[in-house]
């Protein structure tokens, strides 16, 4: 029997309808949550992305713009940008669009966005509390996984989650997220990596198994265990050799993997739309917490 499908635009769009109250309320009080983007050149997926951010902004109610910089910018102007929307009262929230051109530190530009700015978690102050399991903003992927997870009456809460990939965007928050001591964590996770040894025998234990590897179709069904769940995080396009044409896959061989687990997210439609609604989320708790 085929896996029952995870939708993600339907959780997206209740998350959307619950941060409509909460921004009239801030309206109420005369605050406009408002989200500042940066990004560094003009990247076709990058400008896609963030078009995608601005649609659901607009959506809830959020203030947006996007600062768009020169791609030869010097570290020392990025930061001075950076700063500049650290002390513009109508942004509650900064993110940097990543990839940056290579001439600039990646991590030294996080660590200039303010903590209290920092909506997507990616400031080493913020990276420091999530691990410690203090009040913090948490990386938008990952909480967006957790959320999914949640709200589908999946609770990784006793169960034990592969994931496998170890960057710093997904694989490493996602596990300092479901560890802690918290509802909607209190998981057993284990860290799958290229370096893993039988990387099948490890994944078909996992209750529930999260795939953001960054390639096409690397989780197959040989890897999954009978009635797993299956969380797939992977953003790949490829051709479809029906049309010839570029379409997305997930990290998951999801029609031979749909036929083994008990419960699947596509892509897309998964955790994407779960993402940029926790953003959204992110940048609504930044505006609370200003307006306490």
């Amino acid at each position: 029997m085929p896996a029952e499908i995870i939708d993600g635009r339907q959780i997206a769009s209740e998350i959307r309808e619950d941060l409509k109250l909460r921004i009239a309320a801030l309206k109420d009080k005369g605050i406009a949550p408002g989200l500042a983007a940066i990004l560094v050149g003009e990247d076709p997926a990058s400008l896609s992305y963030l078009r995608g951010i601005g649609k659901g902004c607009e959506a809830v109610g959020i203030f947006t713009e996007t600062f768009t910089l020169p791609e030869n910018i010097s570290q020392t102007e990025l930061h001075r940008k950076i700063a500049e929307l650290n002390g513009d009262a109508q942004f509650h929230g900064i993110i940097l669009q990543l990839p940056l051109p290579k001439h600039l530190n990646t991590l030294q530009a996080e660590s200039a966005i303010s903590p209290d700015k920092d909506i997507d978690g990616t400031n080493p102050i913020n990276t420091g509390k999530l691990l410690l399991g203090e009040e913090t903003f948490l990386p938008s992927t990952p909480y967006g996984v957790q959320e999914l997870l949640v709200r589908s009456g999946n609770s990784p809460e006793g169960k034990h989650v592969v994931i496998c990939g170890r960057s710093n965007i997904v694989g490493k928050p996602l596990a300092g997220i479901l560890i802690q001591k918290q509802q909607g964590a209190n998981a057993t996770v284990t860290i799958c990596h290229t370096r893993t040894t039988d990387l099948p025998a490890v994944t078909r234990q996992a209750d529930i198994l999260i795939a953001a590897m960054g390639k096409a179709r690397a989780i197959t069904a040989d890897m999954v265990g009978e009635g797993a769940i299956v969380i797939d995080v992977g953003v790949n396009q490829v051709e479809d050799p029906a049309t010839g044409k570029p379409r997305l896959v997930g990290d998951v061989d999801f029609e031979a993997v749909v036929n083994k687990a008990a419960k699947i997210t596509p892509v897309p439609g998964g955790t994407g739309p779960v993402t940029t609604a926790m953003l959204l989320s992110n940048t609504v708790k930044s505006a609370e917490k200003f307006s306490a």
